[in-house]
């Protein structure tokens, strides 16, 4: 009786909605396209007026329509997660510059839901197909414009369209920022600028390996790095607070091979930042320097290595050249060579360097990191490091023990050893850098296991040890003769002292005698 009963609602409902689908049919062929649109109108009016719900739409093309809606990438970002978990119908997409290879999304007419501080919202992926066949700039569009649908109760309509939206549009750049490959710039020069599909900067992926984990420093000093960089990180609303622009200077110094290049590699992988690596000797002038400034993204360092040696900014500005001025060459093809010399020599100036770090233009983007590095910061001019400008100031300088068992963890796998004793009583007796170090800890064969890698090591240090003894004792002995030098040298003019004060008293003597 009951399976009858079933089978007749069944058949009823069948036929109800055939009946529904015949007279669509008819009405989308016999009525004329302006009154089907009056009644779509009119009728979405009077659903709506009975339904307590609010739709928001997000298309992918609005506005400009040859550029891609930031507000839906957003989106597509912020539902990716809820997608792959709850969504039925999924679709994979490879995004660009992004560090996972597939983005799951959800296909056309799905639906997720979405929890927001005890608030249930839907979220439907939607797509208009298009009436006619016609040419578009993007294939994604040519089958149809594709947009999100938000729905939520009117109740909450002050609640989604204030704080909602806000959260998702925000969370979503997030997650692309999060997500996506990092890369490494440096600057084109400018006779490179113009041109289709020029570029002030090119880029690679920037894969390198340094973190603060395998980065040879005292344990304290490396967690006051990353605090600082945290504290800069999560600034935003302190820096607008105090009428600062969002960026921090950091200078790196110390000798060659302790570390500054793979300490700026840590900084980007603990930031999630991109590296914009900037040589100034291919910049002509103040405004190219600029520029390049202005094309520089947010979420990113900007790095000018090795400074002492890029520009002659070692602290004399106000100093002159005292050396005589060359001739002009009277030869026309040396001439012209000079031309060119001085022509392609950069004209950037301390000043539209100290501009460029914190002058008007450097508020342009924010949240930056702005790092110097050089192996003599003696010989920078002390307005271009002072507080403000280079505000953190980071010395990186020889081995020490601590450094040293950060490079055995890491080349042999090592967290002690007999041998570690010696060699901490020979790092406080000799200076080694870092690099040399971790050069003497890499096994050079298949052979060579950690006992060898250390006594290898301590060769190096006993190695180091007698160089450095020699070079004292030469220097001792270079200044020794030095200090006879200029002690002959007085004897000699206190001599032809006492001469000319001499044959100058004899002189006094002739003439009163004579008088």
């Amino acid at each position: 009786m009951m399976t009858m009963m079933m089978g007749e609602k069944w058949a009823q409902l069948g036929s109800v909605i055939g009946s529904i689908m015949f007279a669509w049919a008819m009405f989308n062929q016999y009525f004329p396209q302006q009154l089907r649109d009056f009644i779509l109108k009119y009728g979405q009016k009077f659903v709506g007026f009975l339904s307590p719900n609010i739709h928001i739409t997000f298309h992918e093309f609005s506005g400009e329509y040859f550029k891609r809606s930031e507000a839906y990438a957003a989106i597509q970002t912020y539902l990716s997660d809820k997608s792959s978990m709850k969504a039925k119908n999924l679709k994979a997409e490879v995004v660009k510059d992004s560090s996972q290879s597939v983005i799951l999304s959800m296909a056309e007419n799905e639906e997720v839901t979405d929890e927001f501080e005890g608030v249930k919202l839907l979220w439907a992926s939607m797509k208009h197909a298009p009436r006619t066949q016609s040419f578009s700039w993007y294939p994604e569009a040519a089958d149809g414009k594709r947009y999100y649908k938000l729905t939520f109760h009117k109740s909450k309509r002050e609640f989604v369209t204030r704080t909602y939206i806000h959260h998702v549009l925000q969370e979503g750049k997030e997650i692309t920022v999060r997500n996506r490959q990092r890369k490494l710039y440096t600057n084109n020069p400018s006779q490179n600028w113009h041109g289709y599909q020029a570029r002030k900067w090119s880029h690679v992926a920037f894969e390198h390996p340094s973190t603060f984990d395998t980065l040879a420093m005292e344990s304290k000093k490396k967690e006051e790095i990353k605090n600082d960089l945290t504290k800069f990180s999560q600034g935003k609303e302190y820096y607008k607070k105090i009428g600062k622009a969002w960026k921090r200077g950091y200078l790196l110094y110390g000798p060659p091979g302790t570390g500054k290049s793979s300490m700026i590699a840590a900084m980007a992988d603990f930031l999630k930042y991109d590296i914009y690596d900037l040589e100034l000797t291919t910049v002509k002038d103040n405004t190219e320097l600029r520029k390049l400034l202005i094309e520089t993204t947010s979420k990113s360092i900007i790095v000018i290595e090795d400074i002492d040696c890029s520009l002659d900014l070692t602290g004399q500005r106000k100093k002159k050249n005292k050396k005589v001025e060359e001739e002009e060459p009277k030869d026309p093809v040396s001439k012209m060579a000079k031309d060119e010399e001085e022509e392609s020599k950069t004209k950037v100036t301390l000043s539209g360097l100290l501009n460029f770090i914190d002058g008007i233009w450097s508020a342009t983007g924010g949240e930056r990191l702005i790092i110097f590095t050089t192996n003599h910061v003696e010989k920078l001019d002390p307005a271009l490091i002072r507080r403000g400008r280079m505000d953190k100031h980071i010395e990186l300088s020889y081995c020490c023990f601590q450094a040293f068992k950060v490079l055995a963890k890491n080349y042999l796998d090592v967290d002690s050893h007999q041998l570690f004793e010696t060699i901490g009583h020979l790092l406080e007796e000799t200076n080694m850098t870092p690099a040399d170090v971790a050069e003497n800890l890499m096994p050079k064969s298949l052979t060579e296991d950690a006992d060898t890698c250390l006594k290898n090591l301590i060769e190096a240090f006993e190695t180091a040890k007698e160089e450095a003894r020699k070079k004292a004792e030469e220097d001792m002995r270079l200044k020794v003769e030095k200090e006879e030098k200029e002690k002959q040298q007085v004897a000699q003019e206190d001599e032809k002292v006492d001469e000319s004060l001499a044959k100058e008293v004899k002189e006094n003597c002739v003439e009163l005698v004579k008088g």
